[in-house]
């Protein structure tokens, strides 16, 4: 006799569970408002006492969004006093990690359209255009807030940088730049102080830039890390004079790898990291005039040119102490953050103008910065204090 054959409905079954967990939620919840409003009047329903506050007046029902789906709430009326619940917020309709799925989408550059389809189908009810338009102000104002704080603390060192992006304008499109600024505070954690739209890197925007980090409250700067933009040494020198330049070593071996074939660029990257393997800035230094002569010997006369007039700006970490060395010559702690940045753009494309390029960038680093990201220690700053003595 054959072994009977067992089917069953995938689909229905995981309606049935998704349905079975929402109507858990609903009767939960219900249960609590129901307590709260026991607790608030001082007596149970038709319960006669000296300590009863205010009188049951029956119940009216609202949508409640959760991620389970659309529930049923039974709301409590109340005579004598008003009804102000913990378990769910006077007037809010979703939960909040409903709402911040709903923000991220749109920030992420997912049409309205799109995003009601996709709120039927996860959560079981849609939401208008016009909640969308009202979370999204919600999320920009929460950014451009976050975006604009004073900074009221010192930062030793700061890491700066510019992403590209491409909008549209005048029916074509163009890049627009966003400058992006890192901090190490007073205590060493890492913060994202600064993100502004600049037009291009000029010495202009980034004067501009900086600026507006200092009027902001930006202070306590030993040095700025950085790549050899254009415009950008000159206006760190204007804004913050007394404040050190470090060109990031990994950019320098990039504009020197591009004047050397690619069949020796192997041989040269080795050469070049030798230069910053060293123990001193003199050691550091001789060596890379050993390293110039080198190229020269192979017939790399270009590669050893900007060698030999750039070597001197990745050595600034050099006065800083030793135990900071490794992360504070490169600008690896900006650049992990604009390659999120540009994973989570590459889906939208072309942006319809910089507000909107800025505001995706401000709040995907504001939720990095929430992240672990910004709770570990990044430095022992307190070295710092140690060698001023």
């Amino acid at each position: 006799m054959s072994n009977p054959i067992v089917s069953f409905d995938e689909q229905a079954v995981k309606d049935e569970l998704r349905d079975l967990v929402r109507k858990t939620i609903e009767e939960t919840i219900n249960a609590m408002l129901d307590e709260e409003a026991d607790q608030l009047v001082g007596a149970g329903p038709y319960e006669r006492t000296d300590e009863r506050a205010a009188y049951r007046a029956g119940h009216y029902e609202r949508g409640f969004t959760t991620t389970s789906g659309q529930v049923t709430l039974r709301m409590p009326k109340l005579k004598g006093m008003r009804f102000a619940t913990a378990v769910v917020e006077r007037y809010k309709r979703r939960e909040t990690s409903v709402e911040e799925a709903i923000i991220e989408m749109y920030l992420a550059g997912v049409s309205t359209r799109r995003i009601e389809d996709v709120s039927e189908i996860l959560w079981g009810a849609g939401v208008s255009a016009g909640t969308v338009s009202n979370l999204n102000e919600k999320a920009f104002k929460a950014v451009e807030e976050w975006r604009c704080r004073p900074l009221a603390r010192e930062y030793p060192y700061v890491y700066v940088d510019g992403i590209y992006l491409k909008r549209s304008w005048g029916g074509s499109y163009e890049n627009v730049a966003v400058m992006v600024a890192i901090g190490v505070n007073e205590d060493g954690y890492r913060e994202v102080i600064g993100c502004a739209e600049g037009f291009t890197e000029s010495s202009e925007c980034w004067r501009d830039f900086l600026s507006w980090l200092k009027s902001r409250g930006l202070r306590g700067v030993r040095m700025v890390v950085g790549d050899k933009a254009a415009g950008m040494v000159g206006s760190i020198a204007e804004v913050f004079p007394e404040v050190r330049y470090q060109r990031c070593t990994v950019h320098f071996y990039r504009n020197v790898l591009a004047k050397v074939p690619k069949s020796k660029r192997p041989q040269a990257a080795a050469m070049l990291k030798a230069i910053h393997a060293m123990e001193s800035r003199e050691a550091a230094s001789a060596k890379a005039e050993a390293v110039a002569s080198g190229l020269e010997s192979m017939k790399l006369k270009e590669a050893a040119k900007v060698v030999r007039e750039g070597f001197a700006e990745t050595l600034t970490y050099c006065e800083m102490p030793r135990e900071h060395w490794r992360r504070i010559r490169t600008n690896n702690a900006i650049e992990r953050l604009n390659r999120e940045i540009r994973r989570r753009t590459r889906v939208v494309g072309t942006f319809p103008d910089g507000k909107s390029a800025l505001m995706l960038v401000a709040a995907r680093l504001k939720y990095v910065a929430d992240s672990e990201w910004g709770s570990r220690r990044y430095l022992d700053v307190s070295l710092l204090k140690e060698q001023s003595c």
